[in-house]
């Protein structure tokens, strides 16, 4: 797990292996990150994937993002939304599954 600089992290996250914030990205209370995309009790071969918030990017409260996700320099994802798709550059998700609901790059 790498944290970069000026990162907010609230109440109730957590962060595992495979997980790449890098700086001035706020994460909102409750988030979920996961980094096992088929999640089996003591299933010791399985196969981590790396997630990647990029610069200044948002995550909402209560969101949830599913492994081997990259969420875009300056994106925001809104409370709640579950991500199972790469967020572009700039662009606002919301919904679940998330979707983009305006893309300013």
């Amino acid at each position: 797990m790498v944290v970069g600089d000026r990162v907010t992290i609230k109440n109730g996250v957590a962060l595992y292996d495979g997980i790449r914030v890098a700086n001035d990205v706020f994460i909102g209370p409750n988030v979920t990150f996961t980094n096992d995309k088929h999640p089996k009790s003591q299933n010791a071969a399985y196969i981590r994937l790396e997630t990647w918030i990029e610069d200044g990017a948002s995550i909402g409260g209560g969101a949830t993002i599913l492994p081997g996700i990259r969420i875009g320099a300056g994106a925001m994802v809104g409370a709640g939304a579950v991500v199972t798709r790469n967020v572009p550059v700039g662009a606002t998700v919301v919904g679940n599954p998330a979707k983009i609901l305006n893309k300013n790059e």
